[in-house]
């Protein structure tokens, strides 16, 4: 338990300053609980010693008496009032720069990261975990470390009046810690496959939301809700485990500190009784008996909670710790822009994608990349852009090797435009925007305009401004390519990746999109995916891609008159185009 909190103020990091001197208020604040209690203990006995003709009472202490408890109470709510404010706030202004900072991460890694950890598993730790530990790590600061800090306060109130009482308080914390200890234990075990179980629900409903189009046009509702439903039945199972071994252990603890409440009365009466106490302090110690342990008692809860954060903490670092691929990275400017494959090699899932490919492409000028599904046609454009690192050989862009670079300054030179476009939930102005956060409204309605996007966009109501929902749900498939290729126009880099981005555009569309393109690729270094002739037959070079190996290379007029996999593609493609349903 105590290790899972040093643990937290690790990570707390440059907060810890106003943690401690949170602590510090939190020993006051102990104090000023225990103050108004010793202090009625000593208003009592003086009544008793004045009823009793032992002294008479001088009038003026109970003035100060009086004053002394009102004092305390303001006291006890201002080193409240003071410990939260220099605590509670702590973790989530911290939580809010690590949300950001995971950002930052997940822009760096290579995408294998995301092909290796289920999108579940990272969705659930950058939101559940990290809102969590953002919701429990401080209270459990506070519930664990404040909450012995006042008992241990309280316990050495009693020191002053009887060091026996103060001794059976002490016992019975360290049986209550031992409880806790074991309750920790099977807490460790259970909150593994707790946090499992979350993600798998997770994982579980974002897939079922995202295939309801494809589950309810084959009528397999009931099939899908299969997984939904065994991923809740785990939750369900795992969650009354942990309950039915926390509580044994719960009331091993609670009975250890009632106990020895019990105790501490036993022996005030006792010592009492046999004159060693006076009656009015034997009432004091009573009212003890009954606060001493509160901030104790409530740390059971916290011990499963602080298993939980454990966990949290250890997939979240998992995330923070994931190799960059830029980490030996620096700022590179570049003044030319052509793009040389050097015998480069890669492999995915030890399966060869690309086998010793080599290629040169000059600056401004066009390439085009065919060959059949699986080829490795994405996968150059890919490791262009660096979203990989390649097992062997070398990448080069204007004579610099692209791992030089970091990905920021990589990427500033390359824009892409993917067959799938995927635009964010809000307004159109600033999905475009996205291409160039510095631009100006002007510089997005003449992007807007190059990119033939600029009529459909003020035909809406609210024109730039309009929220187009997730992923662009309120727009068709041509109008979000013109969008993405609008966004493309503004960042303005100098290499152009065109992956698909024509493959699936209907024929109204195909017009607009070309001519958007048009003004998109002018005067930069294009490499272009894509299967249609009219797209690629201009190209100053086409390389034809088979088996992760490059089999044809050259122009159009070239590669049509020879007998190889280019021809071969070109007439299927032909063929398919060409295709129509035969009638009986």
């Amino acid at each position: 338990m105590f290790k899972i909190i040093k643990r937290i103020i690790i990570w707390i990091g440059d907060y810890k300053s106003r943690l401690y001197k949170g602590f510090v208020y939190s020993f006051f604040n102990s104090l000023f609980i225990a103050f108004p209690i010793m202090a009625g203990g000593f208003a009592m006995n003086m009544i008793y010693d004045d009823f009793k003709n032992v002294q008479k009472i001088n009038p003026i202490w109970i003035l100060y008496i009086t004053l002394f408890i009102f004092l305390s109470v303001l006291g006890r709510f201002y080193t409240s009032y003071r410990r939260a404010v220099l605590q509670d706030s702590i973790i989530y202004e911290l939580t809010a720069k690590q949300r950001i900072y995971i950002g930052d991460v997940l822009k760096r890694v290579p995408l294998g990261f995301f092909q290796s950890n289920k999108s579940g598993d990272i969705t659930t730790s950058v939101t559940n975990d990290l809102s969590y530990l953002e919701m429990y790590g401080m209270k459990m600061i506070d519930t664990v470390i404040n909450g012995y800090i006042s008992v241990f306060t309280l316990i050495l109130c009693l020191c002053f009046f009887n060091i026996y009482l103060a001794f059976s308080a002490l016992i019975g914390v360290i049986f209550s810690t031992l409880a806790l200890h074991f309750l920790g234990v099977k807490s460790k075990n259970n909150s593994s496959a707790h946090l499992k179980s979350q993600s798998r629900m997770v994982g579980s409903t974002i897939e079922y939301l995202k295939g309801i189009p494809i589950i309810k046009s084959f009528g397999k509702e009931n099939f899908a809700i299969k997984n939904i439903e065994k991923a809740y039945e785990e939750s369900k199972n795992i969650n009354i485990k942990i309950e039915k071994n926390f509580v044994p252990f719960n009331c091993f603890h609670l009975f250890s500190l009632k106990s020895a409440s019990v105790l501490l009365i036993f022996l005030s009466a006792y010592f009492a009784l046999n004159g060693d106490m006076s009656i009015p302090y034997m009432a004091m110690m009573m009212i003890f008996s009954f606060v001493i342990f509160g901030h104790v008692e409530t740390i059971n809860n916290a011990v499963h909670v602080l298993k939980m954060i454990d966990t949290n903490m250890d997939k979240i670092e998992k995330i923070e710790n994931a190799e960059f691929i830029d980490k030996d990275g620096s700022d590179i400017k570049l003044n030319s822009f052509d793009i040389k494959f050097d015998n480069v090699s890669f492999s995915y899932d030890k399966n060869l994608v690309l086998n010793n490919v080599s290629f040169n492409i000059d600056q401004n000028t066009t390439t085009a990349i065919i060959g059949p599904s699986g080829s490795g046609k994405t996968t150059i454009c890919n490791l262009i852009a660096r979203f990989y690192d390649i097992d062997s050989g070398n990448i080069f862009i204007g004579n610099e090797n692209i791992k030089l670079f970091t990905c920021d300054s990589l990427l500033k030179n390359i824009s892409m435009v993917f067959q799938r476009v995927y635009l964010f939930n809000d307004s159109i102005f600033n999905n475009i925007k996205f291409g160039n956060p510095n631009a100006s409204r002007e510089e997005v309605i003449i992007a807007s305009k190059k990119a033939r996007c600029h009529d459909f966009i003020m035909s809406f109501p609210k024109g730039y401004d309009t929220l187009i929902g997730e992923s662009g749900a309120s727009l068709s498939g041509g109008e979000k390519q013109r969008i993405s290729i609008a966004r493309a126009i503004l960042k303005n880099s100098p290499i152009v990746i065109l992956d698909e981005a024509t493959a699936s555009i209907d024929p109204e569309n195909e017009h607009f999109i070309q001519e958007a393109l048009n003004e998109l690729t002018h005067g930069k270094t294009i490499i272009i995916i894509a299967h249609r002739l009219a797209t690629i037959k201009n190209a100053d070079q086409i390389l034809v891609l088979d088996n992760g190996k490059i089999v044809q290379k050259g122009i159009h007029s070239e590669l049509i008159k020879e007998n190889g996999l280019y021809k071969k593609f070109l007439d299927i493609r032909k063929n398919a185009e060409g295709w129509k349903i035969l009638k009986d």
